[in-house]
């Protein structure tokens, strides 16, 4: 597997929980450039690996950026990276990622983008800017933090006209609502931040008549995964065929049986262990 060798040229630790990366090639070469809303998986202390949205320029770029919010305790029954980074990592040191993926790339024939964002999912949102910009799309963006954690506010409102920021989840909503019923035939909308927040956006979305077609998602945040319900699976190579358990991965099943699958980290967001669906439905 592809990795890249990287050096923390530079920390911001600016906002408060939330700490930016600054990240070249241990030579000085220039890194891969990536599709807007990419990501990158970082090696971080503990054998985990995590994936974090770059935001800085994609084409040819010196340097990776990458902002982290710090996270305590597990999520599931991996820890998680991110107190590493926020503790552990200093100028100079040298870290392993894999090249730059994405699931969550800008839908080019889109008539319009419109981003929403909530804390730290705004950080794909970033790049799509930078794209939009760098080739003339119109993308709209709506964003909500908390106060004192407004990350990249100075870096949205220098790409884009076209941004709302709130901190009151009221204001937010309403404006959501008015947004996400007056856009253009051909609008494809972006969604990112924590499940719950997700969750919220695509029901409002949905009840407003939107295609799933036209619905775009990327999970951030800790929130707990919905156990859900026991499901059956049948292995096309060994012909195998059993029964999924509530509250546990479908990674965690086959890997208990002994198929390998690639994998990273291990909470559905980089993209690692992705595996085709031959026949049934996703629900």
């Amino acid at each position: 597997m592809t990795t890249l060798k990287l050096t923390v040229a530079a920390i911001d630790d600016t906002i408060d929980g939330i700490r930016t990366l600054t990240l070249t090639h241990v030579d000085d070469a220039p890194l891969p450039s990536f599709t807007p809303g990419s990501h990158i998986v970082v090696e971080c202390g503990g054998g985990t690996a995590n994936a974090y949205s770059l935001t800085g320029d994609a084409i040819a770029p010196a340097a990776y950026v990458i902002s982290v919010l710090r996270r305590t305790g597990e999520v599931g029954s991996v820890p998680s990276g991110s107190q590493w980074i926020h503790d552990e990592l200093a100028v100079g040191d040298t870290v392993v990622a894999r090249p730059p993926r994405s699931a969550f790339a800008p839908v080019l024939r889109a008539r319009r983008h419109l981003l929403v964002a909530a804390g730290i999912g705004i950080t794909p949102m970033v790049s799509h800017l930078r794209g939009a910009q760098l080739w003339g799309r119109d993308a709209r963006l709506l964003y909500i933090h908390r106060p004192g954690r407004d990350a990249y506010v100075d870096t949205v409102r220098g790409l884009t006209r076209h941004a709302s920021i709130h901190t009151r989840r009221v204001d937010f909503a309403t404006e959501l609502a008015a947004a996400l019923a007056d856009q253009p035939f051909g609008t494809h909308l972006y969604v990112c931040g924590p499940a719950a927040f997700i969750e919220f956006v695509t029901a409002t979305a949905t009840v407003l008549g939107w295609p799933g077609s036209r619905i775009h998602m990327e999970h951030f945040g800790s929130d707990a995964l919905d156990p859900g319900e026991p499901f059956t699976v049948q292995v096309r190579s060994t012909g195998e065929r059993f029964t999924v358990d509530s509250g546990v991965s479908l990674l965690e099943a086959l890997e208990s049986r002994g198929v390998t699958v690639p994998n990273l980290c291990r909470r559905g967001v980089c993209g690692e262990c992705r595996i085709p669906v031959l026949a049934g439905a996703i629900t």
